[in-house]
């Protein structure tokens, strides 16, 4: 079986409560009063998709992971509850249910959840909680323009195409090797291990179809440059070379425009789904950001 398959540690669980009364379902790993650390998952993914940064990370810091609303175990929203403002309030509510006033973590957010993160750059919790971020694997904008899913030329018809695809409401159906090729090919790089593309594929298609489709309308349609250049705290950038939902041009961009980026990295090679297809560079970022921010020592274990 594969490691990113395995049970996750131990952990405690909680809920915080959106500001439209959204439940949002929070595990809590790690020794209490350990450096924080809160990760954000993306679209049709949830906790489990963090798994390697958790077993890691958990050694030594207090990890914080919830599934964003439809996902996971945090339930659909109602009428109206797909939006960037939502992804912003429930990322508050988060830091709230888990943080003490004025205490600082680390945030990570992988595609919608770096999204997360830029919608809630003008936030009071984030500007309170946030001591520094990674954006792994995203984009403010121009997501369906910009992605490389068909393999078409740049232009109006791919970009009507892609978020057709994307926005499909069919089920995907079960895990099997037809499904694998096509979630291989569209988010994971050319050499993905198949164990790795197994986890991948799980995880995914136990995403509900009705949240699904409703936050792949939100992303065809998103907008938060002003997020990017509002985020005034180090912020660490991380893509693959492959990745084809959020090609290398929006991590470039990002680091052009954020006012404190500490870094780019490009990883060859790897897709969109970078936390599980290259899981120790990933952790290496969070861990940089937290030895530097949060005054986080390494341990034996992170230097092994």
């Amino acid at each position: 079986m594969s490691r990113h398959l395995t049970p996750l540690p131990e952990s405690r669980a909680l809920t915080a409560v959106s500001a439209d009364g959204s439940r949002v379902h929070v595990e809590v790993y790690g020794p209490e009063g350990a450096p924080a650390v809160v990760l954000a998952h993306g679209w049709t993914c949830s906790i489990a998709f963090w798994a390697e940064q958790i077993r890691s990370l958990a050694a030594d810091h207090r990890v914080i992971a919830y599934d964003q609303r439809g996902h996971g175990r945090s339930p659909a929203p109602g009428p109206g509850g797909y939006s960037t403002t939502a992804l912003a309030d429930d990322l508050e509510a988060v830091l709230a249910a888990t943080l003490g006033p004025g205490e600082r973590a680390v945030l990570a957010g992988h595609s919608m959840g770096g999204m997360t993160i830029m919608a809630a750059a003008g936030r009071p919790g984030l500007r309170q909680h946030a001591a520094a971020a990674l954006l792994c694997s995203t984009g403010p904008s121009r997501l369906t323009a910009e992605a490389t899913v068909v393999p078409l030329k740049p232009g109006a018809l791919r970009s009507r195409l892609t978020a057709a695809v994307l926005g499909a409401k069919a089920p995907l159906g079960p895990v099997n090797a037809v499904s694998k090729k096509v979630l291989k090919y569209a988010t994971m790089g050319p050499g993905a291990a198949p164990d790795r593309v197994e986890a991948c594929a799980r995880i995914v298609h136990a995403c509900p179809r009705g949240a699904r489709h409703g936050w792949s309308q939100v992303l065809a349609g998103l907008d938060l440059e002003p997020g990017v250049r509002e985020l005034r705290l180090p912020v660490a950038v991380l893509v693959g070379t492959a990745d084809r939902l959020t090609p290398a041009v929006h991590s470039r961009a990002m680091a052009e425009a954020l006012p404190h980026c500490t870094g780019l990295v490009e990883l060859p090679g790897m897709g969109h789904m970078t936390p599980v297809e290259a899981p120790e560079a990933v952790t290496a970022q969070i861990r940089e950001l937290t030895l530097t921010y949060l005054g986080v020592k390494e341990t034996e274990e992170a230097e092994a």
